[in-house]
């Protein structure tokens, strides 16, 4: 009877072993805090002020932008790893071609760019998960370039614009599906100098 039990027990061990060790765990990728990119402070929120202050030569009128971009906007990130007020652009599975709704959002990009000729950007080319690792390389590249020749057909320079490929190591939304792979699958804007 001893046997029996000592054989169950041995059996049973094997078993939770085996299927401990054959269950594995679906990859993961890890950020760290290099690969989160820094968030600006929100901006303090201050009733209205009337009275004198309100009136006299400037009252009421609008700062450009572009001003507000390289004076103290820039490093800030609104959507992807974009450095603001510029915008990420988006792709479609497998594409690098620039989508039509995306193209109002690389001209101002270009029309940010074009506003400040010190500044230079940096391209770069994100994947989703699926494909190898060099596909996503490649495909991130094309990404990149098809973004930094709109940019350079409305007239930024060249020389002012790098890129970068990422493939699919820095994804901004972990999850797998759809919706997960389709914010995975963008040109950042980052500025660089």
């Amino acid at each position: 009877m001893k046997k029996k039990v000592s054989q169950y027990l041995a059996m049973a061990c094997v078993v939770v072993s085996l299927s401990l060790l054959s269950g594995g765990c679906a990859k993961q990728k890890v950020q760290s805090d290099k690969d989160i990119a820094p968030v600006a402070p929100k901006a303090e929120v201050k009733a209205p002020v009337t009275g004198k202050a309100d009136i006299g030569k400037g009252a009421g009128m609008e700062e450009s932008l572009a001003s507000k971009w390289i004076g103290g906007d820039s490093g800030a990130v609104l959507e992807g790893r974009t450095t603001a007020p510029m915008l990420p652009v988006y792709f479609d599975y497998d594409k690098s071609d620039i989508r039509e709704d995306q193209q109002g959002r690389l001209k101002k990009n270009g029309d940010l760019l074009n506003s400040s000729p010190k500044v230079q950007v940096r391209v770069e080319g994100n994947c989703d998960e699926r494909g190898t690792n060099e596909y996503n390389m490649a495909l991130g590249e094309r990404r990149a370039v098809a973004a930094a020749k709109f940019l350079m057909n409305v007239g930024v320079a060249e020389s002012r614009i790098a890129t970068l490929s990422y493939g699919e190591e820095k994804p901004l939304n972990m999850g797998h599906d759809e919706a997960a792979w389709s914010q995975n699958r963008r040109g950042d804007f980052v500025i660089v100098k």
